[in-house]
């Protein structure tokens, strides 16, 4: 198995080749980062990733070069969301937080040359774990975990408004000219 440095999800790992795609297009610098990060990562399934692991939407403590800690949203676009509270994955910064699990340190090279320490302090929401235990709270409590629930089941006699019970119309209206 070969080393790996990060935990992908398929839904995240194809995100990243789509962006990754797109920015081939325009010899966009952090080309060879996305590469690097998808050619060492290891891709597990949606229902299987840890919780400590930050994937896309989760929301992460972590600090620059041992500052000050710091909490993002790691987002796929910064546009949502009031400013200052996620972190784009389309950053350096973002895409290496990106599939690092709760107290990995991984360094980054900006594209000035200047490094610097990323450490995940706290994976505090990922949405994959909070989809699994609303999903095992469903089971305890013996609900269906997926489709749609009756509320209200109409009488056998009830019929729409304005309309008349009976047989409907099942055959097209207009046969066309073969019935000429």
């Amino acid at each position: 198995m070969k080393s790996t440095n990060c935990c992908l999800t398929t839904k995240d790992r194809a995100v990243l080749e789509v962006m990754l795609e797109r920015r081939r297009a325009f010899a966009d610098p952090i080309v060879h980062v996305l590469e690097h990060k998808l050619s060492s990562a290891d891709v597990v399934p949606i229902d299987t990733v840890g919780p400590d692991i930050v994937t896309l939407n989760s929301r992460v403590v972590f600090s620059i070069d041992a500052g000050h800690a710091q909490t993002r949203t790691l987002v796929q676009n910064e546009v949502r969301g009031p400013v200052g509270s996620s972190l784009s994955v389309a950053t350096r910064r973002g895409l290496c937080m990106l599939g690092m699990a709760q107290g990995q340190t991984a360094s980054i090279e900006h594209a000035d040359g200047r490094r610097e320490s990323i450490l995940i302090k706290a994976v505090l929401y990922q949405p994959e774990a909070a989809g699994r235990a609303v999903r095992q709270k469903d089971r305890a409590d013996g609900r269906r975990p997926h489709g749609l629930t009756l509320v209200y089941s109409a009488a056998d006699d009830w019929q729409p408004l304005g309309e008349t019970a009976g047989m409907r119309q099942t055959e097209d209206d207009d046969p066309g000219p073969s019935a000429a």
